[in-house]
């Protein structure tokens, strides 16, 4: 009886804590704020570390964060998310749903479920508006210098941090805006509900905590900065494991998640990153290891693959890549991977049937899209490339180097608004602000620019301004 009432509290806990993300209470920030400042401080990331933007990766981890918020209920913002190329162990939420992750986090993770438990730790960070309710607005000179201060914290040590510290009056501040133990544990019992709602076991929460507990002991001598501004793993392991002896009869039925889109989401990523020789030992490890099962040994291999892809051994990636495609024929995206493989390796015509059968098969993938524009761009089908760079631009507004095609495509035209319209979006989206500038008013001042582009241009030198805002 004493554990039955103990899990009916446990029970109602998570259903009054997720109840109560809907609520506001006394925030020194309005919502409005907020969202200035979670704007600012996106463009201060833009253009202090490249973002992982590619089609595939940006849209796996959005579905994710999508799944999160079906369960979470009606929020404040709408999110963003957003890879850090960093080798940091990091994640941080900002102000008005803006979630960044790093590589080196992510190459920590082994499931699926652990990335969505931090997703979902996050995302109950912003739906309680911690750091909101923490800020003091009467110490806030404004909203740009707050977003330098954020800025430093989320990103850490070094030139970069110092850089974006020089001259800010909320320097001090930054200090400040780590998550309290209440905070933490308000997140944690947050992610926890939402992740049973999902159908998700919270074992993947558990291990995540587990994998920061480690992480603190070994490194005591200069902890990443996620355990700086996320404190208490010791806690916070405790209380989720807790938890989960309430709930354990509960959780008998829940079955392991997938984590083949999670594997090679994270191989990618990985493979992407610097130190690929280490990446093909630890590869080629994994796919001897006894304890691992087939489908966590085949996603090794197609680790491999992307790391000879990366090392332009084009012909073994293929080899590689062939066989994990025998293994799993349904999985489209594979198929998508050797397009994409070909067209690197100069096999432009078979990169474009491979991609154009991948497209016609599912409109959606932008990953297939953006590729296609560029097989097509390579061939000289410029009109063709520039259709699919808008398609793909309509999907992901935000993805930079979209723009940049978009503007090589026009140049070849010899279309000098579009271009510059183009020119001023890819510095936009890339953090370089001053270079965007210069573009949108060269439009602005063009003879033969239309009122419709003019207005475009108009749009963003607005959002510019406004970000500039001191």
């Amino acid at each position: 009886m004493r554990k039955l009432f103990y899990k009916y509290i446990a029970a109602l806990l998570v259903a009054i804590m997720i109840q109560a993300a809907c609520l506001q209470s006394a925030f020194a920030l309005s919502v409005g704020e907020e969202r200035k400042i979670g704007e600012q401080l996106l463009y201060q990331v833009r253009a202090a570390f490249p973002l992982v933007d590619d089609p595939d990766l940006v849209i796996y981890l959005r579905s994710l964060g999508k799944e999160v918020l079906e369960v979470a209920g009606l929020q404040y913002f709408d999110y963003h998310f957003y890879i850090v190329q960093s080798g940091d162990f990091n994640a941080f939420a900002a102000p008005s749903g803006l979630i960044f992750f790093y590589t080196g986090l992510i190459g920590a993770m082994e499931s699926e479920d652990e990335l969505v438990s931090v997703l979902a730790h996050e995302i109950g960070h912003v739906a309680r508006r911690h750091l909101a309710g923490r800020m003091e607005k009467g110490k806030l000179v404004s909203a740009a210098s707050l977003a330098v201060a954020l800025a430093a914290l989320a990103l850490g040590g070094g030139a970069a941090t110092q850089a974006l510290l020089t001259g800010s009056l909320a320097a001090g501040q930054s200090a400040t805006l780590h998550y309290s133990r209440k905070h933490e544990e308000e997140a944690d019992l947050m992610a926890y509900g939402w992740m049973k709602e999902m159908g998700r076991h919270p074992e993947g929460q558990e291990k995540m905590l587990e994998t920061m507990r480690r992480v603190s002991r070994y490194r005591s001598d200069k902890l990443p900065q996620y355990l700086l501004t996320h404190p208490n793993p010791e806690f916070r392991l405790n209380y989720v494991q807790s938890l989960m002896v309430v709930d354990q009869e509960d959780l008998v039925d829940f079955e392991s998640t997938d984590d083949l889109e999670f594997l090679r989401f994270k191989y990618r990523i990985m493979s992407s990153s610097d130190g690929a020789e280490r990446l093909r030992e630890y590869l080629v490890s994994q796919m001897t290891d006894s304890r691992l099962d087939a489908k966590e040994k085949l996603m090794a291999k197609y680790g491999l693959s992307q790391v000879e892809r990366r090392l332009n051994n084009y012909a073994r990636s293929e080899i590689l890549l062939d066989q994990v495609i025998a293994a799993i024929p349904d999985w489209s995206i594979l198929k998508t991977d050797r397009g994409v493989l070909l067209f690197e390796a100069g096999r432009v015509e078979e990169a474009r049937v491979i991609l154009a059968k991948a497209f016609s098969e599912n409109p959606k993938d932008m990953y297939a899209a953006y590729n296609l524009a560029r097989v097509n761009m390579a061939l000289g089908n410029l009109n063709e490339a520039e259709n699919l760079f808008r398609v793909v631009s309509y999907d992901l507004p935000q993805y930079a180097k979209v723009y940049f095609e978009l503007g090589k495509i026009a140049t070849a035209k010899k279309e000098e608004v579009p271009a510059a319209i183009a020119l001023g979006k890819y510095n936009l989206y890339e953090g370089k602000l001053k270079l965007a500038e210069f573009s949108l008013k060269q439009v602005m001042q063009h003879g033969q620019a239309t009122e419709q582009e003019k207005n475009e241009a108009g749009r963003l030198l607005e959002t510019i301004k406004n970000l500039q805002e001191k």
